[in-house]
């Protein structure tokens, strides 16, 4: 809008500075006009009043006639811009009514070519004739848009405001004018800046709906709380006006709002398109009661189908499927990944060490995620695997049984009858792992027999406290997401047991924060906080401690205001402790939104100084210095602009920060770009890997493999192997730079762990939770995944998601169909003209396909019509009646 303003300006301008000599230029036709303007110009100045109404009248027909064909300034206004003063007292002593608002509409056209900060358009249009507003044509309005704008803001926000009721009339006037004229982003412009968005939603056509939903859309990283919400509620209206249910639904789990997801998810009578709608759901790990719902309308079967597909049942047949099209199917081994071969020297030296055991654990786990089958642990005959998990000692037996869960992830039939036999072990760190693999076998998705539950319940009150861990870190991988009541129930009691560890106390209250996050349940926040208040000061000292707080804050994911209250609470904690547990909740509270004043607050804390002692030991706990460095990325992550920013300001934070910050500083720029391997970013990474302080390396190593999770990225992979080489004779760093070769691979490059789907437009609360478990414990790297905390790692299941786009056919079974797609990069179309194109440099290829960041798919032919525009995960296609195979 500006733009244009300053444009009519500037052309303004040029006429105004025209020298005079250039009138002898003009054509005899143009001479004429400007001859015929200045008379009625001086008849409409003169004194016989008779002539007045005459003359403005003359005037307005010759600029209605120019501005019909508006390609430049037109002639009539060209020549009477230098009589705008004369036009102004003309309005001024003119005493026919009529004639006066012809003069105020003339002026009012002609304010146009002001200076900036003229609102002259504005005011002689309030006071000119009621001709439609149409008459001026669309620069004129556009004029008067901005000029309204800026009018509104300096009324409301006057002492006291003031009213504003003849301007709305001019915007009741504007915003259909535009939505017929294809200007729907000045419309939604002018309709934000007034907020009469409902004027948008009235006018809005059924060609139009898309471009001014996603205009809005693309508008709500930039506009403050509440006002971000009542954009996405807008196109929530919109599209259900126009029966769009997918989008509508997208835009409801956008705005976090079960009941409005169950009321879309029950309007939608079209069977088809709510079995997608339940794909959607399942995605997003939403659990819907669908037999309460839709008992009246639906019969049974139907009700049981889609029960089935919100449980995520088709989620393992469908991959396994992708793995067969892709020829990925046959086991790798953690050789085939590390590539020793080719390095020449230092395999020997650490092939019987427990820490490259571990790493193999670790790295034969993610590679073969969600196979079923590998070549270390569910090996043929039973020697074989026994063999394998008993090369590992103590807490590492844990990890190498609970690897059995990622390698059946997402197979809850064959996973368990795989890992009971582990259940009934004598060794304690075995069954705990075994413990452990039921829950994540269980992530992402469900089975009516609850499984997990009947499994796990025995042992969450278990005298063994490797038990209590390993159940309650199970129940809640299982159940994450669900809000499920009775779950939560089981967990309360080891939270508050005063024999619960602190291990298990942590493990407890992130469990439950899994299970409902992003709901701000208050039972469990009170019990959360009660256990923070009662623990001493030597236990909030444990590694563990974190975890209690970090499960407060999933509570409040994304829910902003809402952890203010809580947040508040922490102030009655010891002073270290308290600044971090308050820096955390806000993190959580305000991950994914882009909210720019809490980006600002993380930085501002990033730059306190911790002063230090004579001894040269530091006066205060600088942790949550650290956790303010990673909250940054919290906040930004999501946005494009916003990830750029931040990545921007990480670089500030390597060069100026205190060495704790320098620590965070690669998670938070492996969380920025998780499954998003920048060049830029990999530089950076790959210089800190090197870096002299080994906890920095730690947190460079394994931010490069989150930064390639699940991608087979070449040049990575090079990079991790470099690392190998370099850090051979350090077992440590050689274990987190292998966990990152194993990451890198995940499901053999067919998974990423990106918390955002369905064109990057949805943030999955369950990813994010699995994410900052696993990044909480890199924080403290060598007291929790180099010390026993390694099955941490484990907690990345919840953010495994197949890179997939899947076909069904719309049929009763939904059988899986081949269609032929395009595959490219996403394009930005926002307010662009006609029907540009959506990807560019794409391939053409047959479902199932895989999806990299940034990919966006298309229909490659009509053959096949989905029911869905956001063509990723599972879509359901239907037959084009139309389409005639043989052509």
């Amino acid at each position: 809008m500006d733009t244009a303003e300053e444009g009519g300006g500037a052309k303004a301008k040029e006429v105004a500075e025209k020298p005079a000599d250039e009138e002898a230029d003009l054509s005899e036709e143009d001479q004429q006009l400007k001859k015929e303007l200045e008379e009625w110009v001086a008849e409409a100045q003169g004194e016989d009043a008779s002539l007045h109404k005459d003359a403005v009248l003359k005037m307005r027909t010759s600029i209605c006639a120019a501005t019909s064909t508006m390609t430049s300034v037109p002639k009539p206004l060209k020549f009477l811009l230098p009589h705008y003063d004369a036009l102004i007292e003309v309005f001024g002593s003119v005493a026919d009514p009529d004639a006066k608002e012809v003069a105020s509409d003339i002026v009012s056209l002609l304010a146009m070519t002001q200076p900036e900060g003229s609102l002259d358009c504005l005011k002689y249009r309030m006071t000119g004739s009621s001709e439609p507003i149409e008459t001026w044509g669309h620069e004129y309005v556009r004029h008067l848009s901005g000029q309204i704008a800026e009018t509104f803001a300096e009324r409301t926000t006057a002492e006291p405001p003031k009213p504003v009721d003849d301007l709305l009339a001019l915007v009741a006037d504007i915003i259909p004018y535009d939505m017929t004229h294809s200007a729907e982003a000045e419309a939604c412009d002018l309709a934000m800046e007034v907020g009469k968005l409902d004027l948008v939603e009235a006018t809005v056509d059924d060609k139009a709906f898309d471009r001014v939903c996603l205009y809005l859309l693309s508008c709500v990283p930039y506009v403050p709380e509440p006002e971000d919400d009542q954009l996405k509620q807008t196109c929530v209206r919109i599209y259900r006006k126009f029966e769009q249910y997918p989008q509508a639904m997208q835009m409801a789990l956008k705005l976090n709002d079960l009941d409005l997801v169950q009321d879309i998810f029950k309007t939608c009578t079209d069977t088809s398109i709510r079995r997608q709608l339940a794909f959607m759901l399942a995605r997003q790990q939403v659990v819907i009661d669908v037999e309460e719902l839709l008992e009246d309308d639906v019969d049974d079967d139907e009700i049981e189908f889609l029960a089935d597909l919100l449980r995520n049942t088709k989620l393992n047949e469908s991959f396994l499927n992708l793995a067969r099209e892709l020829d990925i199917v046959e086991p790798k081994t953690p050789e085939d990944i590390y590539k020793t071969h080719l390095d020449g020297a230092g395999r020997a030296a650490t092939i019987d060490s427990a820490w490259a055991n571990l790493a193999a654990t670790f790295v034969n786990a993610f590679v073969n995620v969600g196979f079923g089958k590998d070549k270390l642990i569910i090996a043929p005959g039973e020697d074989q695997r026994q063999k394998w998990i008993y090369r590992n000692k103590d807490d590492r037996k844990m990890s190498a049984a609970a690897s059995l869960g990622l390698l059946l992830l997402w197979d809850i039939d064959n996973g368990l009858q795989e890992v009971s036999p582990y259940i009934i072990n004598m060794d304690e760190n075995i069954k705990a792992g075994a413990i452990l693999a039921c829950g994540i076998i269980n992530a992402g998705v469900s089975d009516e027999n609850e499984p997990a539950k009947a499994l796990l319940t025995e042992y969450v009150l278990s005298s063994t406290m490797a038990f209590r861990a390993a159940s309650v870190a199970g129940l809640g991988m299982a159940y994450a997401g669900s809000g499920n009541e009775e779950v939560g129930a089981l967990l309360i009691p080891a939270l508050v047991d005063p024999l619960s560890t602190m291990e298990v106390v942590g493990a407890t209250a992130l469990a439950l924060g899994q299970i409902y996050v992003g709901t701000c349940d208050g039972n469990v926040t009170e019990q959360i906080i009660t256990v923070l208040m009662e623990k001493e000061e030597k236990d909030l000292d444990s590694p563990h401690a974190k975890f209690l707080v970090l499960g407060l804050g999933l509570l409040y994911l994304g829910r902003q205001a809402a952890a203010d209250v809580p947040t508040q609470a922490m102030a009655a904690l010891p002073g270290g402790f308290q600044k971090f547990a308050k820096m955390l909740l806000e993190i959580c509270a305000y991950a994914g939104t882009g909210n720019v004043l809490k980006v600002q607050a993380m930085l501002h804390a990033c730059s306190e100084h911790v002063d230090v002692d004579a001894d040269g030991f530091k006066e205060g706990d600088d942790t949550f210095q650290a956790y303010a460095a990673l909250g940054v990325s919290m906040i930004a992550m999501g946005e494009e602009v916003g990830v750029d920013m931040a990545l921007r300001t990480m670089n500030n934070l390597l060069q100026y920060g205190e060495p704790v910050i320098k620590r965070a500083v690669p998670l938070a720029i492996g969380l920025l770009c998780v499954s998003n391997p920048k060049l830029s970013v990999l530089d950076t990474l790959s210089k800190l890997s090197h870096d002299a302080d080994a906890e920095t390396a730690y947190s460079a190593i394994f931010a490069i493999g989150l930064v390639g999770a699940g991608t087979n990225h070449a040049r990575i992979g090079g990079m991790l192997r470099t690392l190998a080489q370099y850090y051979a004779k350090d077992p440590q760093t050689l274990f987190m730079v292998r966990v990152a070769q194993g990451i890198l691979h995940a499901g053999k490059g067919s998974v990423t762990l990106s918390p955002f789907h369905t064109e990057r437009s949805l943030m999955s609360p369950v990813a994010i939770s699995g994410l900052l478990a696993t990044l909480v414990s890199a924080m403290d790297m060598k007291n929790v995944i180099l010390g026993k905390g390694h099955h941490m790692l484990y907690h990345l299941a919840l953010a495994m998601y197949p890179r997939i786009f899947s076909t069904f056919l719309d049929d009763d079974e939904l059988t899986p169909v081949n269609t032929s797609v395009r595959v490219g990069q996403a394009v930005d179309v926002v307010g662009q003209a006609g029907k540009p194109k959506t990807i560019t440099g794409f391939v053409t290829s047959t479902t199932p396909v895989l999806l990299g960041f940034g990919d966006r798919a298309q229909m490659a032919t009509e053959e096949y019509i989905a029911l869905t525009p956001l063509l990723e995960g599972f879509v359901i296609v239907k037959k084009n009646p139309e389409w005639d195979d043989e052509e």
